[in-house]
């Protein structure tokens, strides 16, 4: 039998704001294989289906920046839940948030995290101090504006390292170009992404090692993913790229294979439930989050990123850890909902009583 509840589901409309997304010199044929936008846009009518197998009505609603437009979408649904796939507006990530903000200006509950959370660790730098702050494990790192000039006597990390885009996610902006040995290459790179971005650029501690990620749902771990990257060419770093997640038949597309569950001992397994439960708290996450770690040598877990709004496609990281912890994609998406559902009658009642 069906819920009866009306559920919304709100996303970001597709758009392009930068010339070049995979931090290196643009190419056709990378431009033709994104399936970044794409895939996501095929994902929606399987999400659709599987949200309409539990409620009563579902419904879609594409977020762009006529927010007049947005609160009268929404209004008129009068949902009981949004469940929020927004990551930007119209392109532009340090919007996220804001989307969150107005959901509960309106007075709707939502999947997902707050606000703040979702601001938080969108932002590296801040991300990473409030990582710090609780005495999280994350790689040394510096941040310096796109125009902002330094020295190799400013650069106080050991290489290699690894150039970021401060406010950017999935894996925009990274390349193979992005682990640098010495300073030389770390100012040409650093000059790509400033004159290709135009934002803040973070520069970390490369970890070489394991690349692990923790999906946490609820309040529990889920089995742990790990990604191989088994046959890369020598000379291409171990990471998770742009070309990896979104540009179908690349080099690192086809050498970014997930393995879920990760072949973990107990003790290391523990470590990584314990740092990733205690970042998904210590960044005040709500109902989902993955959080991805890096192990050195000596199976010390580093906390990279924390990520609030992962994706949660069929194929995606997250869904292949729940599917290893039990639960199908269809499963998954009707938890998630219910967590904002339940919010919404805890607060029904609190009204009502008061």
């Amino acid at each position: 039998m069906k819920t009866d509840a009306k559920i919304l589901i709100c996303y970001n409309a597709p758009v392009s704001i930068f010339s070049v997304y995979n931090g290196k010199v643009p190419d056709k044929s990378t431009e033709a294989n994104d399936l970044s936008e794409k895939s996501f846009l095929k994902e929606l009518n399987k999400i659709n289906s599987s949200l309409a197998k539990y409620f009563t009505q579902v419904d879609t609603l594409a977020i762009d920046m006529n927010i007049q437009k947005t609160i009268d979408g929404i209004n008129s649904v009068k949902p009981d839940a949004i469940f929020n796939f927004v990551e930007s507006v119209e392109g532009i990530t340090a919007y996220e948030y804001c989307i969150a903000g107005l959901f509960e200006l309106l007075g709707f509950s939502y999947t997902g995290s707050v606000p703040s959370s979702l601001g938080n660790c969108l932002n590296k730098d801040r991300t990473k101090n409030i990582l710090t702050s609780f005495g999280i494990r994350t790689p040394k790192f510096l941040t310096f504006k796109p125009k902002q000039r330094f020295t190799k006597k400013d650069i106080d990390l050991r290489y290699p390292i690894i150039l970021k885009l401060l406010r950017e996610d999935a894996s925009i902006g990274i390349s193979e170009y992005s682990v640098v040995q010495n300073y030389t290459e770390l100012n040409k790179q650093f000059k790509f992404l400033a004159e290709t971005y135009k934002q803040e650029i973070i520069l970390e501690e490369y970890i070489k090692g394991r690349e692990i990620n923790v999906a946490i749902l609820g309040n529990e771990a889920l089995p742990v993913s790990e990604i191989i990257f088994d046959g890369l060419p020598k000379g291409y770093p171990k990471i998770v790229t742009y070309d990896g997640k979104w540009i179908e038949d690349s080099t690192y597309y086809n050498y970014t294979n997930p393995v879920c569950p990760a072949d973990l001992d107990d003790k290391v397994r523990d470590k990584i439930f314990s740092i990733a439960k205690d970042s998904f708290k210590a960044l005040n996450c709500r109902d989902y989050a993955r959080v991805d770690i890096r192990l050195d040598g000596k199976n010390n877990p580093y906390v990279i990123e924390v990520n609030p709004n992962p994706d949660l496609s069929t194929d995606s990281g997250f869904s292949r850890s729940a599917k290893a912890g039990g639960l199908n994609h269809e499963e998954l998406l009707f938890t998630i909902a219910d967590y904002a559902l339940q919010r919404k009658k805890l607060y029904d009642t609190k009204n009502k009583a008061g």
